[in-house]
């Protein structure tokens, strides 16, 4: 079962994380952390990596209504959005599927929100 949907764009990292940050937010939602692997990897293990942000995303008022239904949610929060090098100095964007990720908990409540949030990321990723 695939985890994530993606895009592969012909721009650098760089200006896709850019974009995607813009796309998110027409969705409503927000970047709340912000990791670039790549310099924690030769920070911290002085290997070198490809270009590869995580952006940790979230949508408050689906947030919300996901931390009411299931009270240790949190745990699967923010919902995170990946963009990376990809072949030809192209970027590709993913983000996870909170339909599949949240089929691990057992509370029929968080569907709605899981379908509601996932046509949200999907539409963010298509807009690219």
């Amino acid at each position: 079962m695939k985890y994530y949907f993606s895009r592969i764009l012909d721009i650098p990292c760089d200006q896709a994380i850019e974009r995607t940050k813009e796309e998110l937010k027409k969705e409503g939602f927000g970047v709340l952390t912000e990791i670039n692997v790549k310099e924690v990897l030769k920070r911290k293990l002085d290997v070198d990596f490809r270009p590869y942000t995580i952006l940790g995303t979230c949508n408050p008022p689906f947030a919300y209504q996901a931390l009411q239904a299931e009270r240790m949610i949190g745990i699967m929060l923010p919902c995170n959005v990946v963009v990376q090098e990809a072949d030809g100095g192209r970027s590709e964007v993913a983000a996870v599927d909170p339909l599949v990720s949240m089929q691990a908990v057992a509370n029929s409540k968080l569907a709605d929100v899981a379908v509601e949030v996932q046509a949200k990321l999907k539409r963010a990723i298509e807009g690219l």
